[in-house]
């Protein structure tokens, strides 16, 4: 019997991709670049990398937040400081919210069945801005920002903080539910809980492969009445 939902934040309840193009957009144009397709599409691929580097315990924060704006301007040839770039679009990204359809009242539904905990690699700052701005922090028992912990997904340490932030918590009643499955899933079976995966596009899993499958939030409540069943 499921008790505890760890869920994920970007992509899996709000649309991080829409607020990302938005935040990105602003950020370039103030420091004087058009943010056309193409370096819209080089920064993707930059950033990442970056991120790669840092759930394999290979770049710090710090070394994923502002490399990625330095390797980009160094290769548009522009002598901007990649530190107030980063805190330029750290401020752009943490105003307003997007909800991906159905996910706000997934959620709603969800916590009053369930404990409801946020697990997120997202930077506090911009997180905590846009739970503000979705009105989230009342559907949630703990917010689990992994800048906060000291530790990252998919690291064991990042869920064992979790975990000792909880009280009664039990393993054999939690699962992990995300659109990542090198952060989410990877870290979900790395803790020993069970994992759902939030696929819209039928992407393949390669190596990583989650316990369950879904679309959407807001197919997970009918999929925990299934798994409940058993």
């Amino acid at each position: 019997m499921i008790e505890f939902l760890f869920l994920d934040l970007d992509d899996t309840i709000l649309d991080f991709h829409q607020a990302e193009r938005i935040a990105l957009a602003a950020t370039l144009r103030s420091f004087g670049v058009e943010p056309v397709p193409e370096v819209m599409e080089r920064y993707h691929i930059i950033n990442q990398w970056h991120w790669e580097q840092l759930e394999k315990g290979l770049m710090t924060r710090d070394q994923v937040q502002t490399g990625r704006f330095a390797v980009l301007f160094r290769e548009l040839g522009k002598p901007v400081d990649p530190k107030e770039c980063t805190a330029r679009y750290q401020e752009n990204l943490s105003k307003g919210h997007f909800f991906l359809p159905g996910a706000e009242d997934a959620v709603k539904r969800l916590s009053q069945k369930y404990r409801l905990y946020l697990a997120s690699n997202g930077t506090a700052s911009v997180q905590h801005g846009r739970l503000q701005s979705a009105d989230l922090y009342r559907y949630f028992e703990g917010i689990f920002i992994s800048e906060e912990l000291g530790a990252n997904k998919p690291s064991r340490a990042y869920f064992d903080a979790c975990f000792a932030a909880i009280g009664g918590f039990d393993p054999a009643r939690a699962l992990m539910v995300g659109d990542s499955l090198t952060s989410d899933i990877l870290g979900g079976k790395n803790a020993g809980l069970p994992t759902v995966w939030v696929n819209p596009g039928h992407k393949p899993c390669g190596n990583i492969v989650p316990d369950y499958e879904i679309e959407s939030l807001a197919q997970l409540e009918k999929l925990l009445d299934t798994i409940g069943e058993h």
